[in-house]
């Protein structure tokens, strides 16, 4: 079993940058695609970024295309979602999740484990 983390959330002006972090407490990642979702109140888990095992290949959706980076190091078993230009649109706890499958996913059920979530707050 893979337990993850997040880390790095907070309250944050629109206009503003902010890197989250998710690495795994105790066991170390599985070789694993690693992706960072995202729930605002009221509405269903979206989709943000994936990355690849080898850190090959990325996806975002499309509201976060151009302003968010995903990354991860595999020395330091951590995954990382840098998010530029952020807007209050972007306000919901962000999760991260690690998928045992082979290639890119965006689909939350195709996810095997995931973190507790971390809330972001973009202020307008």
């Amino acid at each position: 079993q893979v337990q993850l983390a997040e880390s790095g959330g907070g309250l944050v002006r629109a206009g503003d940058s902010l890197r989250l972090s998710c690495a795994p407490s105790g066991r170390t990642f599985c070789n694993c695609a690693m992706g960072w979702f995202r729930q605002a109140p009221g509405k269903e888990r979206d989709f943000v970024a994936a990355i690849s095992w080898d850190a090959g290949s990325t996806i975002y959706a499309d509201s976060v295309n151009a302003r968010f980076t995903i990354s991860r190091d595999n020395a330091k078993d951590t995954v990382y979602l840098h998010m530029n230009s952020l807007k209050p649109e972007d306000t919901a706890v962000y999760y991260c999740a690690a998928s045992r499958l082979g290639g890119l996913r965006r689909r939350a059920a195709e996810y095997d484990y995931w973190g507790q979530g971390i809330q972001v707050t973009v202020s307008s």
